[in-house]
């Protein structure tokens, strides 16, 4: 099994690296991700889609600075894949047999519908799951788009429009042709594929979510997962469109995106519309997170791409196992157990009615990431280690709430409450979270793995086999409850 794996994306405007790190046989992180801009495709769409020399002297440049940097990482492999502009460019096989020759990494150009399909499996694998989906990845010199349908890949498509190719097509000064051109592609669009949910993958569309977030003050910076609604920020989203280079300095986009976000915008909005989207769904991972998966969950390669895959272990998040394989050296199994038999016996009380039990116990799991690598104030660094590292596998509003149940550490005023409240439930139903798992780790203290039974009678938690635990009973008379009952060992 290759600890670290490098993938290598070669598009039309950039080149990008990610290095990939096993923890386990199903967890993995992100340990680097590494961009440049190559422009392959600059000057070939007005010119039989040929690679200049200069264009592919900076890709070979690339190519050997990546290589560099993926030997620092010792990745034990390299993969490495052409997307649209070396589809496209009859000179193509020069640049790809150079890199080969001379760096020993093999160039796979995958055709548009597979360079699609890696792009939803890395989002129906990483983001939190969506029955029903179309996936939209635009790039500089081509736009895929992915079917989901009941949890499956079902169809994918490759259309000839992207940022690059409608900047040089068109320019700025040609805007009806523009629109005129994008309304004949997106034409083309399948009618199967429609859906209300649409997941935005690629550079163009992150910038476009980033500057939404930034827009409304958004409480957490990770793009991966973030989720808004199209008609509240169409208007918006039309106005980045129809920006100069000048007023894009107002929208809080990166200065390396000024050049071809607009008509990511104008691709993104006609599509959208296309397919009657209504939630849009930001995933931060895309073609090279699909590629990594396609490797390390294949089950078979004789099935087609997308069925290829294997699903995770029923209950295994990649993320969770991932930090607790790095961070977690005690175990809090325990923990976890009393935290389910103390929600349980508290229902009557708490009435969640199983609501957030889930990110109850996953709290428990990984509470003390920022114990075992010896922070102070361990409980707010492990709650800045899932708010960072939690990111696979759950919305905003779980992962916030998960590291808030850890951060209040069983105190009567949620942690940081107002900052994230958009994000979050009451403080009421948060007290009642974090006291759970503050009591259940002070009957972890000794870390005997006591067989605890819990029973309430009459406003009494009744705690059976922990009679000996006399630093718990001190610490859990500290304890501030959420409701009047009693505690009492048995």
């Amino acid at each position: 099994m290759a600890k670290r794996t490098a993938v290598i994306d070669l598009g039309s405007n950039s080149m990008r690296m990610a290095i990939f790190e096993r923890t386990s046989r199903w967890a993995f992180f992100i340990l680097g991700e590494y961009k440049m801009k190559v422009r392959l495709g600059e000057g070939g769409y007005s010119n039989g889609s040929i690679i200049s020399e200069s264009s592919m002297q900076k890709a070979f440049n690339a190519f050997c600075e990546f290589k560099s940097i993926a030997k620092g990482y010792k990745c034990n492999k390299i993969f490495c894949v052409g997307t649209s502009a070396l589809r496209d460019a009859p000179n193509s096989k020069e640049l790809i047999a150079k890199v080969f020759k001379e760096l020993g990494i093999n160039i796979k150009v995958i055709n548009g519908t597979d360079e699609a399909t890696y792009g939803a499996i890395a989002a129906k694998t990483l983001l939190t799951p969506i029955k029903n989906a179309v996936t939209i990845d635009i790039g500089g010199g081509s736009t895929e788009l992915a079917l989901i349908k009941d949890g499956a890949i079902e169809d994918a498509v490759s259309l000839d429009i992207g940022t690059v190719r409608l900047k040089e097509l068109f320019g700025d000064k040609e805007q009806s042709k523009s629109a005129k051109f994008i309304e004949q592609i997106v034409a083309n669009i399948p009618k199967n594929f429609k859906s209300e949910n649409l997941i935005a993958i690629g550079g163009s569309l992150r910038a476009i979510s980033s500057a939404i977030m930034s827009k409304n003050s958004y409480p957490i910076n990770t793009i991966h997962g973030f989720c808004y609604q199209l008609e509240a920020n169409k208007n918006f989203i039309e106005s980045i469109a129809n920006s100069t280079i000048d007023e894009l300095e107002n929208f809080a986009i990166k200065k390396d995106r000024f050049d071809t976000i607009r008509e990511g915008a104008s691709i993104f909005l006609a599509i959208a519309k296309q397919i009657g989207a209504k939630s849009i769904h930001t995933s931060g991972v895309g073609v090279r997170e699909g590629v990594f998966l396609s490797d390390f969950l294949r089950k078979s390669s004789k099935n087609s791409l997308a069925n290829s895959i294997a699903s995770l272990p029923k209950g295994l998040n990649i993320s969770l196992k991932s930090l607790q394989d790095r961070f977690c050296l005690s175990s809090n199994k325990s923990v976890t157990r009393y935290a389910k038999d103390i929600y349980e016996t508290l229902l009557p009380l708490h009435k969640l009615d199983g609501k957030y039990k889930s990110e109850l116990l996953d709290a428990s799991r990984i509470y003390n990431i920022g114990v075992d690598i010896g922070f102070y104030s361990d409980h707010i660094s492990s709650a800045f280690m899932v708010l960072n590292g939690l990111n696979f596998g759950f919305t905003h509003e779980q992962k916030t709430l998960i590291a808030n149940i850890i951060a209040t550490n069983g105190k009567k005023v949620a942690y940081e409450y107002e900052k994230y409240k958009n994000l979050l439930p009451k403080q009421d139903i948060i007290r009642w979270l974090s006291f759970i798992l503050a009591l259940a780790r002070l009957l972890n203290v000794s870390k005997a793995e006591a067989k605890l039974a819990f029973e309430l009678k009459n406003h009494t938690l009744y705690i059976s086999g922990a009679k000996q635990l006399n630093m718990a009973k001190e610490e859990i008379k500290k304890l501030s409850k959420p409701d009047t009952f009693a505690i009492s060992f048995i």
